[in-house]
């Protein structure tokens, strides 16, 4: 009991005194200020596959199936489509072929695309390039002679508020074994995530906007043809004499 005695009357006393001081001690202090502070660093992760048509917030679903991840650094490709032109019958004829559109895992389509990262937080600018490995060719050897992948309808989307890359080709068709610049970013652009897609949704041709032109005189076996594409992000800015041209939405 005695202890609790003690601790009531301490109590008691310091709130006494803090009544008894009151008056004297009216007067408020200085102001003070305080400090807040950040620091952000290049980011290594590798950053997953996002959504071409809503870069601003995807649902994250993602592409079906990616054939491979993403490169790691900052300054990185995070996904590029697969161009499936399908299953056709031989013929004689010149004929267009187009790619299929890029499914994602909700059973959705988008556009193909490319997606690309700059997370190295200087806005230096970055080149995007691309170069088909070889003519089409078959297990067998068979070459697909004369024919030609044609991109259209190409345009960059983003979430970012760094400034779009000016340098975009909205077209181009690829000669085998030669790489040809289609997005360059100058120094102040191209920070954040960026996709390069070909087609848009709401203009309804996501399936129309990746083809491959195959000559009737060119001999086709009963076989797959296939080649690769290379696309190749470098941290030289692009430059004012690509002739490109700026498309993005």
């Amino acid at each position: 009991m005695k202890n609790i005695k003690y601790l009531a009357l301490a109590t008691t006393l310091v709130s006494g005194l803090g009544i008894g001081t009151q008056g004297v001690y009216a007067a408020e202090g200085g102001p003070y200020d305080s400090k807040v502070n950040i620091e952000f660093a290049p980011s290594d992760e590798i950053t997953p596959p996002g959504d071409p048509d809503n870069p601003d917030n995807p649902d994250g679903s993602g592409p079906v199936d990616p054939d491979q991840p993403g490169t790691e650094g900052p300054l990185s490709i995070d996904f590029a489509s697969t161009f499936k032109f399908g299953k056709q019958n031989i013929t004689s004829q010149d004929a267009t072929y187009f790619a299929e559109s890029q499914k994602f895992k909700d059973d959705s389509e988008r556009p193909n695309y490319v997606q690309v990262t700059d997370n190295r937080g200087t806005e230096s600018g970055w080149t995007l390039q691309v170069k088909q490995n070889g003519q089409l060719t078959s297990e067998n050897d068979h070459e697909l002679t004369g024919a030609a992948i044609t991109v259209n309808n190409a345009a960059i989307s983003t979430g970012s508020s760094s400034a779009k890359p000016s340098q975009v080709k909205s077209s181009f068709t690829l000669t085998p074994d030669e790489a040809v610049q289609v997005v360059g970013a100058q120094e102040g652009e191209g920070a954040g995530t960026y996709y390069y897609k070909f087609g848009d949704t709401e203009a309804n041709n996501i399936d129309k906007s990746v083809e491959l032109f195959v000559p009737g005189s060119t001999t086709k076996y009963a076989e797959t043809y296939a080649t690769s594409l290379t696309w190749t992000l470098s941290d030289i800015p692009g430059n004012d004499d690509s002739g490109n041209d700026d498309s993005g939405n």
